[in-house]
């Protein structure tokens, strides 16, 4: 089963509409992060494809990404409550609530402009090549994940 398609204009929109109910003093229901630290958390699965802030990982670390990580990100299944995250999505220092969540909702609407086509073959950070169906189950699931954490 595919999860909604973030390359569509609606589905965006749903999407930060719910990401603009989240307050500086929202709460989470588990979990460890502030609001602020989720968004920057969600961030960087975005800064992965469009900026080269984060290392790619070795070749040792890509094959287990592949054969043992992949299928759990890029499927529909949803993430359980409080799963462990990779060392790159931690995010321990505090953020500022408004550029968070103003750099979240730009790399949102950037993909969906840009394209299912542009996505469709393209290079993972981890992973090697996506399927455009990957890429959206990977971005959707996540942002899904954590704004059910925040209760939106």
């Amino acid at each position: 089963m595919d999860l909604p398609n973030l390359f569509t204009k609606e589905v965006v929109e749903g999407v930060i509409e719910r990401i603009n109910k989240l307050t500086p003093s929202s709460q989470p229901l588990w979990g460890k992060m502030n609001v602020a630290q989720m968004l920057a958390h969600c961030c960087v699965a975005y800064e992965m494809v469009y900026t080269d802030k984060h290392p790619k990982p070795g070749f040792f670390m890509r094959f287990i990404l592949k054969s043992f990580v992949k299928k759990a990100v890029v499927t529909d299944k949803p993430y359980p409550k409080s799963s462990k995250t990779a060392p790159a999505f931690l995010i321990s220092d505090e953020r500022d609530f408004e550029t968070e969540k103003k750099r979240l909702v730009n790399y949102i609407r950037e993909t969906q402009v840009l394209g299912a086509y542009i996505f469709d073959g393209k290079m993972s950070h981890s992973f090697g090549p996506l399927s455009d169906n990957e890429w959206n189950n990977m971005f959707y699931k996540h942002l899904d994940h954590h704004l059910k954490q925040f209760g939106v």
